[in-house]
Parts: C-alpha cells; sequence; structure tokens
C-alpha cells in the first residue's frame, strides 16, 4: 500500500483554530443565565448554541481540510459531509438538554463534556468518510489517543465553564473546548496516512474543495457575526446596565381573611397570617400552622389566586409561603428552600425558575434571616 505525501496550508490551520475558539465562546455564551428567562427563550437559545457549538466543530474540521494538500485530486461526498455536521449539532443538543433541563449534577456535567467529546469524534470520522479518490488509513494509537484527549478536554471545558457561570470561566471553558476540538483533528491526522482510491462509492453528488469552501465561509460569518452579538454582553459596563425595579417589600397580610379547613371532622377557619405555607395535595391544599397540617377543600389554583395578593410568595408550583414566618431561605446552584420559625416543618422548596424572585422578596423582608 503506497500512502501519498501530505501538507498543510499554516494559514488554514490557523484560521481553523481561530473558528474554533468563535464557536465555543458562541455556543458557551448563548447559555448563561436561562434559569431566569422564559421556557421558550430558554429552548431557543439551547439550539443555537447548539448549532454554534456544533456547527464549529464541523466549520473547524473542513476548514483545516481545505489546507489539506495531496498529489492528487480528490472531492467530497456531499450528502456524507453534512451527515456529519448534523450529528455533531445533535450530540452537542443533546449534552446541552442535559446540563440544562436535569439537576446539574457532577455526573451530568461530566457525562455531558463526554457527549460533546463523542460528537467531536463522530463529526471527524465521519467527515474523513466523505472523501472521494483517495481514503483515510487510520492508526490505533492516533484513534485512541486523541478520542482519549478529546472527551478528556471537554469534559474539563464543561467542568469549567459549568461549575460557576463567570465570564472568566466561560472564556477558559472556550480555550478548553477549542484545544478539544483542535486535538482530535491534528493529533488524528498526525497519525492518519492517505491512499489513492480509484473507485467512487456514490453515497451522494461529489463536493469539489472550492464548493466546500463556500459553504464553511458561509458558515464561518455566521458564527462570526453570532460571536460579536453576544460579545457586546461583556463590553457593557456594570453601571449602564438597565437597573432593575427594586424589589418592593412583602404587603400586610389582611388578618380578616379566613381559610376554611378541616380537623377531626370539624370545620375551622385559619387567619391568612397565621399559615406558615400551603402546599398542593391533589385537588386540594394543606395548610401548615404552627402547630397543624390542616385540611382545605381550596385547589391551589384558588390558594393562589386568595393568597398571593395578600403577600403570599409562590416558590414553586406546588408550593407558596408566607414571607412573614420564613426564617432562612438556602439557596444551592439551580434550587432553594424556605426553612420557618417551628424546626419541625418540612421546608419549602424553591424551583429554579422563582430563586431570584424570592430572594429579592425575602431579602427586603425582615424576618428572612439569612436570605
Amino acid at each position: 500500500m503506497e500512502f501519498l505525501t501530505v501538507n498543510h496550508s499554516s494559514f488554514l490551520i490557523a484560521m481553523s483554530c481561530v473558528v474554533a475558539l468563535v464557536a465555543g465562546f458562541t455556543g458557551l455564551s448563548l447559555t448563561r443565565d436561562l434559569s431566569e428567562k422564559p421556557m421558550f427563550q430558554k429552548k431557543a437559545a439551547i439550539a443555537l448554541a447548539a448549532i454554534a457549538l456544533g456547527g464549529g466543530i464541523w466549520a473547524m474540521h473542513f476548514v483545516a481540510m481545505l489546507g489539506l494538500k495531496l498529489p492528487i485530486l480528490f472531492y467530497y461526498d456531499a450528502a456524507i459531509t453534512l451527515v456529519s455536521a448534523l450529528s455533531a449539532i445533535l450530540l452537542v443538543g443533546a449534552a446541552l438538554i442535559l446540563l440544562h433541563f436535569a439537576q446539574r449534577t457532577p455526573l451530568i456535567i461530566s457525562l455531558a463534556g463526554a457527549i460533546v467529546g463523542i460528537g467531536i469524534l463522530v463529526m471527524h470520522y465521519i467527515g474523513m468518510a466523505g472523501l472521494e479518490l483517495c481514503r483515510a488509513v487510520y492508526t490505533t494509537s492516533g484513534v485512541v489517543f486523541s478520542s482519549v484527549v478529546a472527551i478528556g478536554l471537554c469534559v474539563l471545558a464543561f467542568w469549567i465553564a459549568y461549575g460557576k457561570r463567570t465570564k472568566r470561566n466561560i472564556v477558559l471553558g472556550t480555550i478548553c473546548f477549542a484545544a478539544a476540538v483542535c486535538s482530535v483533528h491534528f493529533l488524528a491526522i498526525s497519525q492518519t496516512n492517505f491512499v489513492q482510491e480509484p473507485n467512487v462509492a456514490e453515497f451522494g453528488p461529489a463536493m469539489s474543495n472550492e464548493t466546500l469552501a463556500l459553504g464553511v465561509i458561509f458558515f464561518s460569518f455566521v458564527i462570526f457575526g453570532a460571536c460579536l452579538w453576544v460579545s457586546v454582553t461583556y463590553l457593557v459596563a456594570p453601571g449602564s446596565e438597565a437597573k432593575r425595579p427594586e424589589p418592593q417589600p412583602a404587603p400586610q397580610l389582611n388578618a380578616e381573611l379566613q381559610i376554611p379547613c378541616e380537623a377531626d371532622g370539624h370545620k375551622i377557619f385559619v387567619r391568612a397570617k397565621d399559615v406558615m405555607f400551603v402546599r398542593a395535595d391533589g385537588h386540594y391544599t394543606q395548610i401548615y400552622t404552627e402547630n397543624e397540617r390542616l385540611f382545605c377543600v381550596w385547589p391551589i389554583t384558588v390558594a393562589f389566586k386568595r393568597l398571593l395578593p395578600l403577600g403570599f410568595l409562590q416558590t414553586h408550583r406546588s408550593y407558596m409561603v408566607n414571607p412573614a414566618r420564613v426564617s432562612r431561605f438556602e439557596r444551592t446552584k439551580d434550587k432553594g428552600r424556605c426553612l420557618f420559625d417551628r424546626g419541625d416543618l418540612p421546608p419549602a422548596p424553591v424551583s429554579r425558575s422563582k430563586l431570584k424572585m424570592v430572594q429579592d422578596v425575602l431579602a427586603s423582608h425582615g424576618g428572612a434571616i439569612g436570605a
């Protein structure tokens, strides 16, 4: 088997690394602060980030491949080239869905990084399979080494970028992501040989380097434009940002409102200000006071309608708390909980979408120690 002589364009190698950096920065920046955004905007941001990251992996690979110089004329299979791009976008999208719709534990972050690393590998080898009139011959050491480095660097990139969502960590995560993408290509190519293949397996129409260059340049312009768009948020000075309205103190509860409850077969009425929190229980609710847990015939929707105007806080789709009776607010990365005066009462959970609102209100309320 006679191997072909291989050379590379230094300029296109450098440009491929720049594309990987820009794509990583764009994708990781698009997913900032998603917990505070509406669901539709959150889904749209994840989809755009998947296209930026996955498409950036694809663009980096083929910018570098445009710099590949062989002593023969060769083409690319257009259908296989498109499949390689879609595979990268879909696998990156699966990783982002895990990160933003599942509880972000160390296992989830590591799994997401590993999925992205696998996506880079899948894209590379599917893209290489699209070569026509020549064929890539791999070595075991090159495949194994590039795979380990890619997955390891992607896990590290996501640990840095998602361990703590700061601008500095996003930049560091971008560098690790770009290093992972570039290492797969160049470590694998350095151990890859090429042989002439006279027979063409026609899976899709043939595509020349010139046609591929037009597609790669167009997509690279899209990524660079998106990068400029997200970069604006890093350049705005903190003092020039629109000020958020100051949280208003919780209104005083109406002491005369009586909540109908049942206990031991008797109907009783509880004052709203004596309620610690309310929890949904099927089509009814449970009312927690200092000493009792009472059954209430109100469904949770009616409880929200009656009690939210009086100053109660909805912390979860199934919970509502009396802020005057909250003694402590505890927050972790993506969730929180409200603790009460009585230590034997269970805490009320705070969902991710309610964290900012609950924290602001309790911080302005005198009884919320540690909010």
